[in-house]
């Protein structure tokens, strides 16, 4: 599981198709030989869950994925019962005993809590599973409590079940967090993880992870498309910035019509592949007049 180097890491997570720059690659492989959480901030679309998937095809370890989103608690995260077996399991006791005595009740009673019907969510999955890699994605759009619950597992990497006691993790799973950073992180967390914020590529670098995450595009639209981007991240004016999410998409949209090389029609044409809000179309849309118009 351990991997040798940073520039070895850096090469796993390049046959994937995910580059990394040397810092990122350093911080994610202190994060792996350290066994600590790292947590990855930066603007959507700059490849925080990228990362972890990279790193888990590299590694040939499953990806486990908790989304987090507001409202969500521990129930969610560790585990559920599974009631509807639960009740046929109870009616099949009941039909077997007929009218036996309280300890066959008792004893019946205790056995609707058995593994079997334990609903195993990401964190205890993970847990349960390791090695693994644990995405917990867009931690910022979860609440106090739930950070809390977080810090205390990623603390100790176990969990308690009233009914079934104790599960540990025999090796800790690396664990990755996303946030878009839509609210501040408590300190507490951040001190447990290792961290990063990843921002958007250069112009060079971004012209080499389009050209390895989709090698179809030819080189020179995939260059024409990436010159168009950036310029429009220099804007202040957008709602939301393209990301390197965009870009990809936009590559293929156009890639798949055709295109050879970008000119004004196609592009306003494929605009909803890059920019998602109607105030950002219209912008993008004056600024390919100007940047594209012969």
């Amino acid at each position: 599981m351990e991997t040798e180097s940073v520039g070895a890491l850096a090469a796993g997570l390049e046959s994937t198709g995910y580059l990394c720059d040397e810092s990122l690659a350093t911080v994610a492989f202190l994060s792996l030989r350290m066994q600590r959480p790292l947590l990855l901030e930066g603007e959507p679309g700059t490849g925080k869950t990228a990362l972890a998937e990279a790193i888990a095809e590299s590694m040939e370890l499953p990806l486990i994925r908790l989304q987090c989103y507001e409202g969500i608690d521990a129930t969610q995260a560790l585990y559920d019962w599974d009631f509807p077996r639960q009740i046929l399991h109870l009616r099949a006791l009941e039909a077997v005993a007929g009218g036996a005595g309280s300890q066959a009740v008792e004893e019946a009673e205790k056995s609707l809590y058995d593994a079997r019907f334990l609903l195993a969510r990401p964190v205890l999955a993970a847990l349960r599973e390791s090695p693994a890699v644990l995405l917990v994605d867009e931690v910022d759009r979860a609440d106090d409590e739930f950070e809390a619950f977080l810090l205390e597992v990623l603390s100790t990497y176990q969990v308690s079940i009233p009914e079934l006691g104790t599960v540990r993790a025999s090796t800790p799973p690396v664990v990755v967090l996303t946030s878009n950073r839509t609210r501040e992180l408590h300190d507490a967390l951040k001190r447990r993880c290792l961290y990063h914020w990843i921002d958007h590529p250069g112009l060079e670098r971004e012209v080499e992870i389009l050209r390895s995450r989709a090698p179809e595009v030819s080189s020179a639209l995939a260059r024409q498309v990436v010159e168009v981007v950036q310029q429009l991240r220099d804007r202040d004016d957008l709602l939301k910035p393209p990301g390197v999410a965009e870009t990809l998409d936009w590559a293929r949209s156009l890639h798949l019509l055709g295109t050879t090389e970008l000119d004004l029609g196609v592009a306003s044409a494929t605009l909803g592949a890059l920019v998602k809000y109607r105030e950002d179309t219209d912008r993008v849309k004056q600024a390919l007049d100007r940047m594209l118009a012969t």
